[in-house]
């Protein structure tokens, strides 16, 4: 149920306690409805699901905003169907003056991947602050969040699960990373519900919603980052797409979008800047890169590893350094942060 239709819901009942104490005979009378949401075993079920959630949100100390809340982001309340209800992990502020959702193909080529990274550094300095936002899922959305922690920007992750979860499993640690550097990872999706192929379309609703934009990097003609910006493109935002050139497989659906004239198209972030007329900042001068940054003895050895063999698969490097894998991911995960490694697709890593 979106927001729309429970705010006219509530507008015939009066108030959310009405609705779970009429008799299913008067609250059919008074909406005019034959929903099977109306009948007594069915919302005493969603009062007891209630309670066991309530019991997970304590216990996980998981924010949650609901859509008559004050505190409810404001793009979210300009969408219909959005989630009358957001569950949030972390502390990031979803009502931020810039929001920028950056999706793309679950294949993403090297190609893509450094625009991505380039894209965001440049982000983060014409415009210090603005939140990333994208999917956790492989390819172009993990690398546009592993980028904006290691250009300092925070990043909202939108799951389409509950958040007793992290799909898929390998990015849990990048889950973590992201709620420690300031970031969220957020769903509308209770605990107690299932995990489903049509989640991951229904969750890019929120992805388009909460944010002024939406970026696509690399996409195939059809999939879920053209779904992404059409429904962006549905809620009057902003949508921008990089080009590819002609005949590239993951470039025909962001060249789809700007020959339709579904998506501006970009080559650089001054380009999205400029067409959502936010003020860039001054160039700053004392920025430094840290040529020699201090390593602990493992990251030294993996850095030694990437320096010797270039780019390596992450089980490639556990097996030549005698590393549990759950120990080399960690490392990685803070070396990436840091700028000193990158992620490749296919669990890849090289030096940057």
């Amino acid at each position: 149920m979106g927001i729309d239709l429970a705010q006219k819901l509530l507008d015939v009942i009066g108030d959310e306690a009405a609705f779970f104490t009429l008799s299913e005979e008067k609250l059919r009378a008074i909406t005019g409805g034959r929903s099977t949401v109306y009948k007594q075993s069915y919302r005493d079920e969603l009062l007891r699901k209630a309670e066991r959630e309530i019991e997970f949100i304590k216990e996980k100390h998981i924010k949650t905003y609901y859509f008559t809340d004050d505190n409810y982001p404001t793009r979210l309340a300009n969408a219909a169907d959005s989630p009358t209800l957001l569950y949030e992990c972390g502390d990031c502020d979803l009502n931020a003056s810039r929001l920028v959702s950056i999706v793309g193909t679950r294949r993403a080529t090297k190609l893509g991947v450094k625009f991505c990274e380039t894209l965001i550094a440049e982000l983060a300095e014409q415009v210090p602050g603005t939140v990333i936002v994208s999917g956790l899922a492989l390819g172009i959305d993990i690398s546009a969040h592993r980028a904006a922690m290691r250009y300092g920007l925070p990043t909202v992750a939108v799951l389409a699960h509950g958040l007793n979860k992290i799909y898929p499993d390998q990015h849990r640690s990048d889950a973590s990373q992201i709620v420690h550097h300031g970031g969220a990872i957020v769903s509308d999706y209770t605990s107690q519900d299932e995990l489903h192929r049509g989640n991951f379309l229904a969750r890019n609703r929120i992805i388009a919603a909460l944010s002024d934009a939406t970026i696509v990097i690399e996409s195939d003609i059809k999939g879920g980052s053209l779904v992404t910006a059409n429904i962006a493109n549905s809620y009057n935002r902003e949508v921008f797409a990089v080009p590819g050139r002609v005949g590239d497989r993951f470039s025909s659906g962001c060249n789809k979008l700007i020959q339709s004239n579904q998506a501006a198209l970009i080559t650089s972030a001054s380009d999205v800047v400029k067409a959502l007329g936010w003020e860039a900042s001054s160039p700053r001068q004392d920025k430094q890169l840290e040529l020699f940054p201090e390593l602990t003895a493992e990251e030294q050895m993996v850095v030694d590893a990437l320096r010797e063999n270039g780019d390596m698969h992450i089980n490639e490097i556990t097996t030549k350094l005698n590393i549990p894998v759950y120990q080399v991911m960690g490392l990685l995960v803070d070396l990436d942060c840091r700028g000193i490694v990158t992620a490749l697709p296919g669990s890849r890593y090289a030096l940057v």
